[in-house]
């Protein structure tokens, strides 16, 4: 008899809630691939937003300068230049596939750290004694904003490269 009698309504919403199921994580990234000009507006503009507002709300005019010069603007230049290089020849370099997806994200953060506070302590040091540019605070920034921004920006996009990755 039980056969015969019509499902329930809690039958029919499971029915409905399977048949809206949300489509399998593969399916998702082949849906959005890994877009080098994407990763780069969004490396400028979320730290941009994000260090902007903090300067804003503490009343700190430098800083809210710095987060869309020299944050947001490190933040994209890196984002440019290791997608660009995952997306060209990290199929020629094995370990950026075969090493678990934390420790290649950890290796370019360092390696883009180091050479974001060479850069820093380059333009922080030497050009104010070798050049016509004067010793202002914003430089003295540069040697913390460059590597701090580098890193970030390297992992993040290349832990969103390597989820593109099987």
């Amino acid at each position: 008899m039980s056969g015969l009698t019509p499902p329930t309504s809690r039958e029919n919403k499971r029915k409905i809630a399977n048949s809206k199921r949300r489509a399998s994580v593969a399916d998702r990234r082949a849906a959005r691939p890994f877009t080098l000009w994407r990763e780069v507006l969004v490396a400028y503009l979320a730290p941009a937003l994000m260090a902007g507002a903090g300067g804003v709300a503490s009343g700190k005019a430098g800083l809210t300068l710095a987060a869309f010069t020299s944050i947001a603007g490190t933040s994209a230049v890196v984002a440019l230049l290791i997608g660009s290089w995952l997306q060209r020849r990290a199929r020629s370099r094995p370990w950026t596939t075969a090493l678990p997806r934390i420790l290649v994200a950890a290796i370019l953060a360092v390696g883009a750290a180091v050479i974001a506070g060479l850069v820093g302590w380059f333009a922080s040091r030497w050009l104010p004694d070798h050049t016509s540019v004067v010793d202002t605070a914003w430089l003295a920034r540069l040697q913390f904003d460059l590597p701090i921004s580098a890193a970030v920006a390297a992992v993040i996009v290349t832990w969103r490269w390597r989820r593109q990755k099987p």
